[in-house]
């Protein structure tokens, strides 16, 4: 495949591992979003150095937002989606759809929100 095309390079930046588990918890957060150790908590099997990496990734293509809070000592970061993040959720949703139809059975899932991933 062409590493121009837009399929090719959508798959690369959102493919990745972690990178929707993120946007998921950041959309579960709102718009409060989250601080970095909350995310790490969230998704415990990943490593610091891969969420700070896709932090950074994610950050560098619009897809979160990095906030600073320096009211506190020491200063707070949150992080929060974009736009464009938000509009990632639908694909999720999308995903959730074609497993349940084809893939995994999951009657906690089926027909309403998840009661695990609220969602």
């Amino acid at each position: 495949m062409n590493k121009n095309c837009t399929v090719y390079k959508t798959i690369d930046l959102i493919g990745k591992k972690w990178t929707m588990l993120l946007v998921l918890e950041l959309y579960k957060a709102k718009a409060s979003g989250l601080r970095y150790n909350e995310i790490m908590k969230k998704i415990p099997d990943a490593t610091s150095r891969i969420i700070s990496a896709r932090l950074k990734e994610m950050q560098n293509k619009k897809l979160i937002k990095r906030k600073v809070d320096s009211k506190h000592i020491p200063v707070k970061i949150y992080y929060s989606l974009t736009q464009e993040g938000i509009a990632l959720i639908k694909i999720i949703k999308d995903l959730k759809e074609w497993a349940l139809k084809w893939k995994i059975h999951n009657p906690d899932c089926e027909g309403k929100d998840c009661k695990d991933c609220e969602f």
